[in-house]
């Protein structure tokens, strides 16, 4: 079938596997270009592995280091006359590309936070690999069902407090305007959201490897968390995923007192802002990613999901004398560029500027669209989008 996009608000309802594919080769041939990451890891689980960080995280480890990669995801299937979802179509193109390398490469497909699909992930590790090194944790979802109590918990993207209003913009239209969120009324949105977004499934995957025993001596385990500049603070870091994101970052030092015997660390990294399916949902980060865009590629300091994972497996997680730079709080920052000072004043001198006519002029927004489309295989270089193409691809090691 020919395969165009069709989007509704920041969803995009179509993927392209072809585009999925190139897209995925392109960050293969990134990170074979920076050379081997020595000392890197050799068998590793990512949690949330079909878009993103997540899927840089297993493309940086397979063709960085050579390493055997189990990703768990929850996407729609391909079949015959039907799209699967743009992560469907990545893990697929990861897996073919691994395999044409001699590496290993398998995946499991469902609900990550059910006991289910952990004990399914801990027998194909105990089965292939015996033990894993690196346990990548990059989850993102809406909702989640708790495996314990089965009570379904749903998070908020809202401030707390106040209301908040600032600009935000319409990126396919272009059309900047101001934007009004009003403050968490309910008084469970804050603990749903930290249910959700927070660390404790990252706590329970750990606890459930490390009793299946397939924690290797020396595992390392890393999630990734945002903070942005104080112009998002409301929205973001002060606000109900803010509350998530603590969360997540005080889950360190209880993984940490967990994987002592192991020799463990657990690691939060803090990234750059990019475009991801979930930057898209928040108002007000599209409009100050363009201007971020703008201002990083003009220094010649901007990456992508691959070049800051490369960076972060390569500088931060294992570097040559096996010590991990962190902040004064005990963060990994790759966030270090976008958060430098000259970069945030000439963003926040931009922002004061920024109107819909002279939008496409200062910001980087027609970036920002093109990433936003290549998160689902479009608008990508080389690809013929006049053609057909073959809808019905599969995950090698997922039984159809």
């Amino acid at each position: 079938m020919i395969i165009q996009p069709r989007t509704r608000g920041f969803i995009c309802l179509t993927a392209h596997p072809d585009g999925a594919l190139q897209s995925v080769k392109n960050q293969i041939e990134y990170v074979k270009s920076k050379g081997a990451i020595k000392n890197g890891p050799k068998k590793v689980l990512v949690i949330g592995a079909s878009t993103g960080f997540g899927l840089s995280s297993r493309i940086t480890a397979a063709f960085g280091s050579d390493a055997a990669t189990v990703g768990v995801f929850f996407e729609k299937p391909a079949s015959e006359g039907k799209m699967g979802t743009a992560g469907w179509y990545n893990s697929a193109a990861f897996e073919k590309e691994a395999q044409e390398a001699g590496l290993y490469a398998k995946s499991i497909n469902g609900d990550a936070f059910s006991d289910d699909i952990k004990k399914q992930t801990i027998e194909l590790i105990k089965k292939d690999l015996g033990q894993i090194d690196l346990v990548v944790y990059s989850l993102a979802s809406p909702r989640r069902t708790h495996p314990k109590t089965g009570v379904a918990h749903s998070s908020v993207l809202k401030p707390i407090g106040n209301s908040y209003t600032n600009k935000t913009v319409d990126f396919h239209t272009g059309v900047v305007s101001d934007v009004t969120i009003a403050p968490v009324e309910n008084e469970e949105d804050i603990p749903n959201t930290v249910a959700v977004m927070g660390g404790e499934d990252w706590k329970f995957w750990m606890e459930d490897l490390k009793a299946a025993g397939v924690l290797a001596d020396g595992v390392q385990t890393v999630a990734y968390s945002y903070i942005g500049p104080e112009l998002t603070f409301p929205i973001y870091r002060n606000g109900t995923i803010g509350q998530a994101k603590n969360d997540l970052e005080a889950t360190v030092t209880v993984l940490n007192d967990l994987l002592k015997d192991l020799n463990g660390k657990s690691y939060v990294s803090v990234n750059k802002a990019l475009v991801t399916q979930s930057s898209s949902a928040i108002p007000v980060v599209p409009l100050y990613i363009s201007l971020l865009y703008k201002v990083m590629k003009a220094k010649g300091t901007h990456e992508g999901t691959i070049e800051q994972i490369q960076r972060l497996f390569a500088d931060r997680l294992y570097t040559e004398n096996g010590e991990v730079p962190l902040d004064e709080a005990g963060r990994i920052r790759v966030d270090d560029w976008e958060m430098a000072e000259d970069v945030q004043a000439e963003v926040d001198r931009l922002w004061k500027e920024t109107t819909t006519e002279n939008l496409s002029e200062i910001s980087d927004i027609a970036g920002y669209r093109k990433e936003f489309f290549n998160l689902f295989g479009f608008e990508v270089d080389g690809i013929d989008y006049e053609k057909d193409a073959n809808e019905n691809v599969q995950v090698p090691s997922i039984e159809a």
